[in-house]
């Protein structure tokens, strides 16, 4: 992994290191009928920077940890969390995502916008399912 620190200077101080924008995560908060008044225990799982980390602690009433394995992104989510006055509302956990801390049942909802596929979608559907409480939303 020679180019590993290279790859990360590349893409720390972007705003996301892969697809997507505010758009599409608003339309997927529509599409799931997520209250946003109602109180949530979220994971972000391969976060990086915490684009969505950072729009889903702006638009709900969420409590979020932010999950990736790389440190210089979650302390650039950390940094960004604190500029946007958000910073109450999200914690950086640095794992990989098949080892995830959680208990069964303890998330609302498990949000990986573009990365679940580095363990492959099925395996990750399959291993997180049992971390949701019932009516939880991936």
């Amino acid at each position: 992994m020679v180019h590993l620190p290279l790859l990360i200077d590349l893409h720390k101080q972007g705003v996301r290191q892969g697809p997507g924008g505010d758009e599409p995560t608003q339309l997927v908060i529509e599409l799931a009928c997520l209250i946003r008044s109602s109180p949530m225990k979220v994971t972000d799982i391969g976060c990086g920077t915490g684009a969505a980390s950072l729009f889903l602690a702006k638009t709900l009433n969420v409590q979020i940890i932010a999950i990736d394995i790389i440190d210089d992104f979650l302390n650039e989510l950390s940094h960004r969390a604190k500029q946007a006055g958000v910073d109450g509302k999200i914690s950086t956990l640095t794992c990989g995502m098949d080892e995830l801390p959680f208990v069964d049942e303890e998330l609302d909802i498990i949000w990986s916008e573009g990365s679940i596929y580095n363990i492959g979608f099925e395996k990750g559907i399959s291993q997180w399912q049992r971390f949701l409480k019932p009516g939880g939303s991936f």
